[in-house]
């Protein structure tokens, strides 16, 4: 795998900070001249995983989220957010639509869901008391633009 292009950030697990994130990463791969709705869809990957940073893992807490993007010559995306929030202790179970450790009436518990279906691939490392980190991968159906 040949690493064209590569971006690094960090921020507060602030909610306010979702859209930078999401803004900041489709800015980044825009580069990759996706389509419209391929950059919207990895956008609302990014969105999904930098809210459950903000409510699961640094619940009622302020932590940073590091983001790493790498664009690759075979016009894949590789997207990684990283907390050292609480974990996860049962990532499967996470990972099940409707599940979710906030109240009830707060969240609907789809975030993975919403991951799964606008990425090709999700996968999740994760080690309670020590954080989580999410890979997005997406491959555009467009060609990287040389600069």
């Amino acid at each position: 795998m040949t690493i064209r292009n590569e971006m690094n950030l960090s921020f507060e697990s602030r909610s306010c900070n979702e859209g930078f994130a999401r803004s900041a990463v489709g800015a980044f791969v825009a580069q990759m001249d996706p389509t419209v709705g391929e950059l919207n869809e990895l956008r609302t990957a990014v969105s999904e995983a930098v809210t459950n940073c903000v409510v699961h893992a640094y619940r009622n807490t302020i932590g940073i989220i590091r983001i790493n993007v790498k664009l690759t010559a075979d016009n894949t995306v590789i997207v990684r957010i990283h907390d050292s929030g609480v974990g996860i202790e049962d990532i499967r179970q996470a990972m099940e639509p409707l599940y979710t450790t906030a109240p009830a009436e707060e969240r609907a518990g789809l975030g993975f869901a919403v991951m799964q279906s606008f990425a090709d691939s999700v996968h999740v490392r994760s080690k309670p008391l020590k954080g989580t980190t999410v890979t997005l991968r997406k491959t555009f159906s467009r060609r990287l633009s040389h600069g």
